[in-house]
């Protein structure tokens, strides 16, 4: 099986000093360290115990959602053989006792899966910010934890830009450009186990007489293994295989976007553009590929510079003003 590069390695970056230009990259980047003077990733590598305890110390009694998995499933965030359901069950637990049982399990050679995942930091663990944080200047992002034990989550793409910060056990990331998404045979839009679409090849155990393409994406793949401190930028759009490779592991991951707050996520484009458009007939279908290129993938200060300006409508540049008015008409069309 093809071994695919690594990710450019970038150290010396201090959390409240990222280069701009490291947030904007169209490339995933390793930055060794970042967060390694956090006091949640210092008692991660005393161990186990210290990091519950440290953990332990912010908690306010908050319930989170947990995905629990039976002993022998290697971790495998995933369906079950039949795409029936999920290999796993969904509880809402009290985080200490997660906590709790990850310790219980620490030592066993197959543990029950036992995974949280994009959690709200400020919900869970109150104040825990304050000392371990990352300053992302006029970036307001959503900082999530993830945590669990040894753990396998099958390659998906996020909206937003990312920023993961491991702050106990080790992670492996396998990561895909955007336009691999025909080589990584991805399952249901709808039915999936964390709200994306992920892939359906096992990266462990890839089958190539079900999925040949496969090899092309791991010619394409990158791969970053991270320890307790490092960070992974990954651009939005590029799919991930993320690996929790421990008994303990803790990840703290920023998620913005570049665009302006005020416009929709383009997976909603995606969800009208399959009720509306896939089922024409071709040369239908063709035709609003050209629509779709002239008004949106190629648009640029031509495309409108015929029309006077006063009745350029939602050819005019989009602010917060017109967004609300284009969203409110096509919420009166929805609804008819």
């Amino acid at each position: 099986m093809t071994s695919p590069a690594s990710v450019k390695v970038l150290d010396g970056y201090r959390p409240d000093a990222i280069p701009a230009d490291v947030l904007q990259s169209a490339e995933p980047l390793l930055l060794g360290g970042l967060v390694a003077n956090w006091p949640m990733v210092r008692a991660a590598r005393e161990s186990n115990q210290a990091a519950v305890d440290y953990l332990k110390s912010f908690y306010e009694n908050a319930t989170v959602g947990s995905f629990i998995g039976p002993p022998g499933g290697d971790g495998r965030v995933f369906y079950n053989a039949e795409m029936t359901d999920f290999n796993y069950r969904r509880v809402m637990v009290k985080l200490d006792e997660i906590l709790d049982q990850l310790l219980a399990h620490e030592s066993d050679k197959e543990a029950p899966m036992f995974y949280v995942g994009s959690t709200t930091v400020d919900t869970c663990l109150p104040g825990f910010r304050e000392h371990n944080d990352v300053d992302f200047g006029d970036i307001n992002p959503l900082a999530s934890i993830w945590l669990g034990n040894r753990s396998r989550v099958a390659a998906h793409y996020d909206v937003p830009d990312n920023l993961a910060c491991v702050a106990a056990g080790r992670r492996r990331f396998t990561l895909f450009p955007p336009d691999q998404l025909e080589n990584l045979y991805v399952g249901p839009l709808e039915i999936n186990p964390g709200g994306q679409a992920i892939s359906l090849v096992d990266l462990k155990d890839p089958d190539f007489e079900a999925f040949p393409k496969f090899r092309t994406a791991l010619e394409n793949a990158v791969v970053a293994d991270l320890e307790p401190g490092d960070a992974l930028f990954i651009p939005s759009m590029w799919w991930h295989h993320v690996e929790g490779l421990d008994s303990l592991n803790v990840l703290i991951n920023y998620w913005w976007r570049q665009s302006p707050a005020f416009m929709h996520s383009p997976a909603d484009v995606l969800t009208h553009a399959i009720l509306a458009i896939r089922d024409l007939p071709p040369a239908q279908r063709e035709a609003w590929r050209e629509i779709f290129r002239h008004y949106v993938f190629d648009a640029d200060e031509t495309t409108a510079a015929h029309i006077p300006e006063h009745c350029r409508g939602m050819l005019a540049p989009i602010n917060d003003t017109s967004a609300r008015r284009i969203r409110a008409e096509l919420l009166n069309k929805l609804n008819r």
